[in-house]
């Protein structure tokens, strides 16, 4: 932690020990919470600039995620490499140690 001194006008000083005593923690606790909360309240709200870069157009993406991935790229051709689907509550065959 870094320790720093900041000025204050007199009837906030008095408020902030009012209320560091009602809550029963140190004048530097308040100043950090006070602080923390005001910084967070103005983050900026602008998402990344790489947010919907790979925007497709196309709306069911999400339902048609396995097809997609196991579709070669260049046909409709599938892929053979595509792993074998479970049933849910198979028995899954041991490994060997």
């Amino acid at each position: 932690m870094k320790r720093t001194t900041i000025f204050v006008p007199e009837p906030l000083e008095r408020d902030m020990q009012l209320y560091a005593r009602r809550q029963r923690k140190p004048v530097a606790w308040v100043v950090r919470e006070a602080l923390a909360e005001y910084l967070t309240s103005r983050r900026p709200t602008t998402l990344p600039s790489f947010i919907g870069i790979g925007h497709s157009g196309q709306k069911d993406i999400a339902e048609r995620h396995e097809d997609l991935l196991w579709t070669d790229p260049h046909g409709d051709r599938p892929r053979t490499d595509k792993p074998a689907r479970r049933r849910a509550g198979a028995a899954q065959p041991k490994r060997p140690r």
